[in-house]
């Protein structure tokens, strides 16, 4: 399981904004994932996404990386910002946006 903690660690650190998420974000294979993933297209905000259900060991390994249940899982700049209902709530208030402007991020100006 090391290597899958390695693995994501690296995912994390070198990746301004990544999704952790079920299927792709062309073909999301969870509602849940596929909120985030319309979220992040909104903002226009570029992002990786990792296919957590391509191993059960990566599946299991972000949980215990967070120690967070539930997949998707967004990370910005190195740091874990939550889940689905996380993220919705912080894009409805506007203070997802914020977060990513004040990480140097870009986001489309309609948001």
């Amino acid at each position: 399981m090391s290597s899958v903690h390695e693995q994501i660690d690296t995912e994390v650190k070198s990746n301004d904004v990544v999704l952790f998420m079920k299927g792709t974000p062309q073909f999301p294979q969870c509602g849940f994932s596929g909120q985030v993933v319309q979220i992040l297209e909104y903002l226009g905000t570029p992002y990786k996404s990792v296919n957590v259900l391509e191993s059960a060991d990566m599946r299991q390994g972000i949980k215990d990386y967070t120690n967070w249940p539930t997949v998707p899982q967004l990370y910005v700049k190195g740091e874990f910002v939550g889940g689905c209902d996380i993220i919705r709530e912080m894009f409805q208030s506007g203070e997802l946006a914020t977060q990513f402007t004040q990480a140097g991020l870009s986001v489309k100006q309609s948001a």
